[in-house]
């Protein structure tokens, strides 16, 4: 099978600080990391790394070619990843000492993906593959509705949060995937009972992650590491989960493997460039016993 990611794709300016800086505060830089970056980007890396098959749908700005690049060279198909005349998207992250991070996200050409775009990609889709999409870009109801129709599964990453955003593409998910604070806020923002019968998928930091279908839970402890650097740990262990779902895999041994990964990126700076390779992660476990 196959997963179609309509996601960003953006470029991090990443700069590592003593501390955040408080409000009317000026700090200085320790240094400055430029990368490749986006939910969308890292989610495609890691799916790809973890050894599944991912076709990335998105755009770029005239400056953002080498994005695209990036992308190829890990396997990811970038042949549905649009060039704008819109720049590229683009973050500043700020990571401290405690390797928190505080981040300022610039759509731009993520947010001019057409439904057009979206539906000559999917039409090379096949009942049962999945489409996998963010809130970071634009056409992302309509891709949803779309694939539903089409026979593909959608799992709905429901991240920056937007409440608007959630209550469109829920009716079309079938497996949402969430953190502990957009958990919380969903539930907080929707009718009870909304959730019901919706498997999602939950990040919970340290604490490990869990994935919830119906009355039964599966749940996966996190690899105790010394974090260098937290961005990008939750789009890593949503690519690894969702490609080894989709090659079959049980949830238990699929949720214990992107945890590892996960756990691995989060000891190296940045974000798509410090997710690990499957064999890199398969050793890991093998190691740990």
């Amino acid at each position: 099978m196959a997963i179609y990611n309509l996601g960003s794709i953006n470029i991090d300016h990443s700069y590592r600080l003593a501390h955040l800086p408080a409000p009317g505060e000026t700090i200085s830089a320790r240094s400055l990391v430029t990368g490749l970056g986006g939910k969308g980007a890292n989610q495609s890396i890691a799916i790809a790394r973890a050894g599944g098959i991912v076709r990335h749908i998105g755009a770029v700005g005239p400056e953002g070619a080498w994005t695209r690049d990036r992308l190829a060279r890990d396997g990811v198909d970038i042949s549905h990843v649009a060039t704008s005349d819109t720049a590229t998207g683009h973050a500043i992250i700020a990571v401290d000492a405690a390797a928190e991070n505080t981040i300022i996200l610039f759509a731009g050409a993520n947010r001019h993906i057409t439904t057009g775009q979206v539906a000559k990609a999917l039409n090379h889709a096949d009942p049962g593959d999945w489409l996998l999409l963010q809130n970071e870009t634009s056409a992302g109801v309509q891709a949803a509705q779309a694939a539903r129709e089409r026979g593909l599964r959608v799992c709905y990453c429901a991240a920056p949060f937007d409440s608007a955003a959630v209550r469109d593409i829920l009716p079309y998910t079938d497996l949402l995937s969430v953190n502990e604070l957009e958990e919380a806020q969903l539930l907080a923002d929707l009718p009870a009972g909304a959730l019901d019968g919706l498997d999602r998928l939950v990040t919970y930091g340290s604490r490990g992650a869990a994935h919830i279908s119906g009355s039964d839970t599966v749940r996966v402890a996190a690899c105790p590491v010394v974090p260098v650097d937290t961005t990008g740990a939750g789009d890593t262990f949503l690519g690894y989960a969702l490609a080894g779902f989709d090659a079959g895999a049980a949830i238990g041994p699929a949720l214990h493997r992107a945890a590892a990964a996960a756990a691995i990126q989060v000891t190296r700076p940045g974000a798509a460039e410090a997710i690990p390779m499957g064999e890199e992660v398969d050793a890991f476990l093998r190691n740990r016993g």
